[in-house]
């Protein structure tokens, strides 16, 4: 069984989060995985700058940050703790104007970033972000949230 958590660190309401939680399922059906836990947490520009200029040595604010347990092999457990996604709600929000599309497909598209980075892809070279954007794309439209 999965547990995923979604802790809204602002003080705002976002009727947006149903559709994150979702998109998020589908993610883990296409995966084929099971007995998950992990937790998407939405914060502020300012939090999430911290969080980046903090662990990341970068000074601004980001739209997504993860940070993978299984990235540490000394951490064994009998089901797989992924870690936790931070998403820039102000991020998400200037985006979706940026790129002409509803914040809800900003938000969930953030979400699923942020999950596949929890299981390792990447977007560092060419073929691994075509790869990475593509399996982005494909569940984003199996869950019917369209640019």
């Amino acid at each position: 069984m999965n547990q995923i958590e979604i802790i809204k660190l602002v003080d705002e309401e976002i009727k947006e989060l149903k559709d994150v939680e979702d998109v998020i399922n589908i993610a883990i059906k296409n995966q084929n995985l099971d007995n998950l836990e992990f937790n998407i947490i939405i914060v502020d520009n300012e939090y999430i700058h911290k969080l980046n200029r903090d662990y990341r040595n970068i000074d601004r604010p980001t739209d997504v940050i993860t940070f993978a347990l299984e990235d540490y092999e000394d951490i064994k457990l009998e089901h797989r703790m992924l870690g936790d996604i931070y998403i820039s709600i102000d991020k998400a929000k200037s985006q979706a104007i940026e790129y002409g599309h509803s914040f809800k497909r900003e938000i969930c598209f953030l979400a699923v970033h942020g999950f596949l980075h929890l299981l390792g892809y990447d977007h560092m070279n060419k073929e691994d972000e075509e790869e990475m954007f593509s399996l982005q794309e494909l569940i984003l439209n199996e869950a019917n949230i369209k640019k």
